[in-house]
């Protein structure tokens, strides 16, 4: 899937339509008994509607030719009978196959939801939340349809045209071949609408996606829009994206609906030429009135499944294309992942050392920004160092490096004598904490939302962190204290508090080794003081990475790291930095001279 933004459609790789479907059938294995008994009912529902036309021309022939009341009656109750049967089993195949469909939809949105979750920050990177969410939720729930009608519509379907053939061609072949005879119109007339359909849906899911996008990236930011007053322009561009997203459909539909009038016209003209013939053959006492009769009964039941299995396909045509969209997701392979001999790291002391390492993000493309030439340090076990520099300089990189949420293009990272590369991601990340100054809060409880430090964390556990970072306090004072239900990005919090709850998560969870990046710069300086004793206490006996611009928050390091120009420009305790009188020097004189 190609980077793009929200008001940009997604570039697609082009997939065979048939692999798609027969990849996307393949789910109903997983449900091959409970699918055996609802073609098992099917079948018996396909058998009593074949049946019913034989009734009604034994019905014309055999008992009203020769007034045979009772008979007629006999085979009246009969009909009664099957018919009734015929309504509780469509009830049973409908239910379960409904419930089949659901718990498909289900596995599939699980199955992706966890693979995206295994993706890379570079799958990230550029590409619109939104359209990621359209993915989850709108194409996997188009799907429900398709999968549901493929049992209830095309199988049964299928068996009901084969059977009426059979039986048409068994009683006259001539009457049965004029019957069907329309049916290669049909065919080929859905051969070249075909492309023109799939590429249609193709074009009205990308817009949705688009449109979803653009919803979700304009109420994420609404302050930001509404402060600038750019609710007008704002309203502009969704109109725009509606009105792409209508004509989408609109093209769209159009083709869609020639899919039945084409399966109408051919109807039509087959009835016309059975009757136009059959009234001959009649006349010739060729055919009985019952066995013409029948025939006519016979023809509708050719045609209406025919119907059944064009909107079904029309259906996959349309569907097709989420499938599409949802499987080209699942394809794609996470950049980072275990390395088939990965190895479990065992309880890290957190000595970190960069060995000429070198990054570029975009790599082999026209966009490549060398971030990383070739840098190399040590940092011991419990040192606590900090990382200053220009925006865009690398500090955040090498944090996200440290962590492996990129690969890096040569030399090695390693903890503890480990490389990263040969350890496993999860037993390497569960030991590190990364704190930056945007933590989201979810929606849930004060103490659930500490609790995600630490699934497991008992409720002393939770006050004893929150008390470690100073943030007890003001959690006691909200209306229901460790129990306040908090709204999605802590809405109602101030960004100092949301600051506090996330320090506490971080405390509970005792990482080996700590990231702190700009993780005081939104809390105000009354609220940094009465926090510091918290992060001293959380940095104590740890190595950490501090990355900020508000020198006062670093004079405590041991070392501090300058970065710029790919590497580390200038290196050392917060004094003998001054001492150089460099870059950081410079820095903190235009820092402190302005206070």
């Amino acid at each position: 899937m190609a980077v793009n933004a929200s008001r940009q459609d997604e570039q697609l790789e082009t997939m065979s339509k048939l692999k798609v479907a027969l990849r996307l059938l393949s789910y109903l294995k997983r449900y091959r008994w409970s699918v055996v008994i609802v073609v098992l009912v099917m079948a018996i529902s396909v058998g009593i509607t074949l049946i019913n036309p034989l009734i009604i021309e034994s019905a014309i022939d055999d008992y009203l030719s020769i007034k045979d009341i009772n008979g007629l009656l006999r085979l009246g109750v009969f009909a009664v009978i099957i018919n009734i049967v015929f309504v509780i089993v469509v009830k049973i195949r409908m239910y379960m196959m409904s419930k089949i469909a659901n718990k498909l939809l289900k596995e599939i949105r699980q199955e992706l939801y966890e693979h995206i979750q295994t993706l890379s920050f570079t799958f990230f990177d550029g590409r619109p939340t939104g359209k990621v969410l359209a993915r989850i939720i709108g194409d996997v729930n188009s799907l429900k349809r398709v999968l549901s009608s493929a049992v209830t519509n095309f199988i049964p379907g299928v068996f009901t045209i084969v059977g009426v053939v059979a039986i048409m061609l068994k009683k006259d072949w001539k009457l049965g071949l004029v019957s069907i005879s329309t049916l290669p119109i049909m065919i080929i007339a859905f051969y070249f609408m075909n492309k023109v359909s799939h590429q249609r849906w193709q074009s009205f899911r990308k817009k949705s996606s688009n449109l979803n996008a653009y919803v979700h990236e304009d109420i994420s930011g609404m302050s930001v829009v509404q402060s600038f007053h750019a609710e007008a322009e704002s309203n502009i561009i969704f109109d725009g994206l509606v009105e792409e997203h209508k004509e989408s459909f609109k093209s769209a539909v159009r083709v869609a609906d020639l899919f039945s009038f084409i399966v109408d016209t051919s109807w039509g003209l087959g009835v016309m030429l059975l009757y136009l013939f059959g009234a001959k053959m009649v006349g010739a006492q060729i055919v009985s009135i019952g066995t013409l009769v029948a025939f006519g009964t016979y023809i509708g039941m050719f045609w209406e499944p025919v119907m059944r299995i064009s909107q079904f396909y029309n259906q996959l045509i349309t569907n097709i294309t989420a499938a599409e969209r949802i499987f080209e997701i699942m394809d794609t392979e996470p950049e980072i992942s275990d390395a088939e001999s990965a190895i479990e790291i065992p309880d890290i002391q957190g000595e970190v050392t960069f060995e000429h390492v070198t990054f570029a993000y975009e790599q082999g493309t026209a966009n490549e920004t060398l971030v990383l030439d070739d840098l190399s340090f040590r940092v011991k076990p419990g040192e606590r160092i900090a990382l200053v520099g220009p925006t865009g300089a690398g500090k955040t990189t090498i944090v996200n490096l440290l962590s492996r949420f990129y690969d890096i293009q040569g030399g090695i990272i390693s903890i503890d004598g480990y490389d990263l590369k040969n350890v496993q991601l999860g037993s390497l990340r569960k030991q590190m904490g990364v704190m930056t100054q945007d933590n989201f809060v979810f929606h849930g409880t004060v103490a659930e939302n500490i609790r995600y430090g630490k699934m497991d964390a008992t409720m002393d556990e939770v006050i004893e962190a929150a008390k470690a970072v100073s943030a007890h306090e003001f959690i006691m004072r909200m209306e229901n204290g460790y129990e306040t239900q908090l709204q999605e990005r802590g809405s109602g919090l101030s960004i100092g508090q949301r600051q506090l709850i996330a320090f506490a998560r971080t405390m509970i969870s005792m990482p080996r080794i700590l990231i702190l990046d700009e993780a005081t710069s939104s809390i105000d300086t009354k609220t940094e003081v009465l926090v510091q004793k918290g992060i001293e206490a959380l940095l104590k006996g740890r190595t950490s990475f501090v990355i900020a611009h508000r020198l006062s928050t670093i004079q405590n390091a041991d070392r501090i790291f300058v970065i710029g120009e790919g590497g580390i420009m200038e290196q050392g305790t917060s004094k003998e930095l001054l001492a150089k009188k460099g870059f950081y020097y410079d820095l903190y004189m235009a820092q402190f001279t302005n206070l």
